[in-house]
């Protein structure tokens, strides 16, 4: 499943509110830490609010362009009815979306994907 997350401190939430509205979709929640987030799930809803927002974006726009291109084909198809090469276009974006974000835990490796997938030969 697909999440887009997009974060702000809770003081300044509105904007994060403003976007749930006028696009719609997702979910607010506030967190412990005095972070409130705007979540919106699942591949055709991923899919349709990186396509508004492309013109927009100033910031990941490597990873939406991934995510875009993973999107269009998780919703055309099953996970499960992926040929080999819809696969290895999958583990190409999930590997291009990982090493563009920072994360504090570790990462997986291409070969952990490419397992996860089932292109091992």
């Amino acid at each position: 499943m697909f999440t887009i997350c997009l974060y702000q401190d809770t003081r300044h939430e509105k904007p994060l509110l403003w976007m749930r509205k006028k696009l719609g979709i997702g979910y607010i929640s506030r967190r412990n830490d005095h972070i409130t987030e705007l979540r919106i799930n699942g591949y055709a809803q991923t899919h349709r609010i990186l396509e508004l927002l492309n013109g927009f974006l100033r910031f990941k726009k490597e990873q939406a362009q991934a995510m875009l291109r993973a999107a269009k084909l998780l919703c055309k198809k099953r996970i499960e009815h992926l040929t080999k090469r819809d696969r290895t276009v999958l583990a190409e974006c999930l590997l291009a979306i990982q090493n563009a974000n920072y994360v504090a835990k570790r990462k997986k490796t291409k070969e952990e994907i490419y397992r996860l997938l089932d292109l091992t030969p």
